[in-house]
């Protein structure tokens, strides 16, 4: 066997393990017992057990005298080849088992010696294996997060953003509580839990990092005390209640993560909104050439928001109107979106458009700049694509101003509210000469005369928060829990 010869090291320098196997080996070879081999260094064979363990770090003068007793020089005993692909996979799995990844696990301890078969060590060190490619794959989740997102829109595009499964679920809640039709009052969407059998708490003390928590056990959810203008706090409830009723279990990845959201926003809304009243509406809207999707807002007392998802769900299955939605920040990113209509989304490599700047041409940028909040803005744009008609609105929240917008092809506008609009305006992007790329005289100007500090995002620096729930804490959801949770 090569061996790799070391000059006389320090302690400090050793792999302990590897040593040890390479003792075991040579002991073994020369048919002496672990009392022979501590009884020719003045040792106990405890002593002997644990250095060949790895348990135990040698001074040079004891691995002197081991290798003497051996018969060996010292470089047999300080290669830095394990002694057998046996003993390679018994400090691969002693290493494993000291590491971090198996204390997190929480499980016993696997005792490596000759009667664990050899099977049986390969199997464990591959799941092991297994484990640490997952966790370095769901830390590089920002990756897997965009993979997923576009993955689940072109889902939502394929079925024009209608799921009739949800949609029944949605009918058969309504009816068990007698809802007439038109808004689902705040008591309304109390009945629905009661219905389930869930009690209903309001605390000052809900985690931080939760909408609402759902104690199944005690058949509680416990929603925030105090509500902000940009909450509604039937949608945090009805939310909670998608969850029971859609069967949701422990998400297997970000991928179902985000269906289970979209799913229970789509329920929610689906409550709010319902569809057997909100269709007859919007037909008849059509028909008189005035769909807007402020009157359904208004009809239904939901958020503009709301309104705006609840519209791209029916528009296209129920009134033959391709449609896109888009919610952007005022910093000019893209949070979330939606199309069936052609528009092309800014997107990166991956066809992910979260995160990524919206043309300063398009309704949903310069709305900000519009100081009329209280009137709907509407705009044509022309697009590389197309000619788009758009609607957005500006709404606030705790993460600063969005703007909501919905638009349809230039052929579909006279269906529409606000077409009569004189707002015009042009896009070239992705061209990056349309809006990325400053004029050529005040790139000349400041270019090398400036140096903005920039604002990241924390999201744009760090893997997904880690856990079931992706951005929960759950140690401090379990303590809330064991907190509020009634006394036997």
């Amino acid at each position: 066997m090569a061996t790799t010869a070391s000059p006389a090291a320090e302690p400090a320098e050793l792999d302990t393990l590897l040593l040890g196997r390479r003792i075991r080996h040579l002991r073994t070879a020369a048919g002496m017992t672990l009392d022979d081999l501590g009884l020719a260094i003045g040792r106990a064979a405890s002593q002997v057990s644990m250095l060949e363990n790895g348990r135990r770090e040698p001074g040079l003068s004891m691995l002197h005298s081991v290798a003497a007793a051996l018969g060996v020089p010292l470089t047999d005993l300080l290669a830095s080849e394990p002694p057998s692909r046996r003993a390679a996979l018994e400090i691969q799995l002693e290493r494993a088992q000291r590491g971090g990844l198996f204390a997190g696990l929480n499980l016993p301890d696997v005792k490596v010696g000759k009667s664990l078969p050899t099977d049986a060590l390969e199997t464990i060190l591959g799941l092991q294996g297994e484990i640490q490619r997952l966790l370095a794959e769901h830390a590089a989740s920002p990756e897997e997060a965009r993979r997923a997102n576009s993955e689940l829109r072109a889902t939502m595009r394929a079925q024009d953003n209608y799921f009739p499964e949800l949609e029944a679920h949605a009918r058969k809640l309504l009816a068990a509580v007698d809802h007439p039709g038109g808004p689902l009052s705040q008591r309304g969407t109390a009945d629905i839990a009661a219905h389930l059998g869930f009690s209903l708490h309001f605390v000052h003390d809900l985690p931080h990092s939760t909408r609402s928590v759902t104690d199944l056990e005690n058949r509680r959810i416990y929603l925030p005390h105090a509500l902000t203008s940009s909450n509604d706090p039937r949608s945090t409830l009805l939310q909670a209640i998608a969850s029971h009723v859609l069967g949701h279990t422990e998400p297997k990845g970000y991928g179902d993560f985000l269906r289970q959201r979209v799913e229970n926003n789509y329920l929610a809304a689906a409550m709010l909104v319902s569809e057997d009243s909100a269709v007859g509406l919007l037909r008849e809207a059509k028909a008189e050439r005035r769909l807007s999707v402020e009157d359904l807002r208004d009809a239904y007392a939901v958020p503009y928001e709301t309104a705006a998802h609840r519209f791209t769900n029916l528009a296209t299955k129920h009134l033959g109107i391709p449609v896109h939605f888009m919610k952007a920040h005022e910093n000019g990113t893209l949070h979330k979106a939606y199309e069936n209509d052609g528009v092309k989304f800014p997107s990166d490599p991956l066809g992910s458009i979260e995160g990524q700047p919206v043309c300063r041409h398009w309704t949903a940028r310069v709305v900000f700049s519009i100081p009329d909040r209280f009137n709907p803005f509407y705009q044509y744009t022309d697009m590389p694509s197309g000619t788009y008609w758009c609607t957005s609105r500006v709404q606030g929240s705790d993460d600063g101003e969005f703007s909501v917008s919905v638009g349809v092809p230039f052929a579909h506008v006279r269906w529409f509210r606000g077409r009569e609009t004189t707002e015009r305006s042009a896009s070239r992007c992705p061209d990056p000469d349309c809006c990325r790329r400053p004029p050529a005289e005040q790139a000349e100007r400041w270019a090398t005369k400036s140096w903005p500090s920039a604002r990241p995002h924390a999201s744009l620096l760090a893997a997904l928060p880690t856990g079931t729930f992706p951005g929960v804490d759950q140690t401090e959801v379990f303590t809330f829990l064991d907190k509020h949770a009634p006394q036997a």
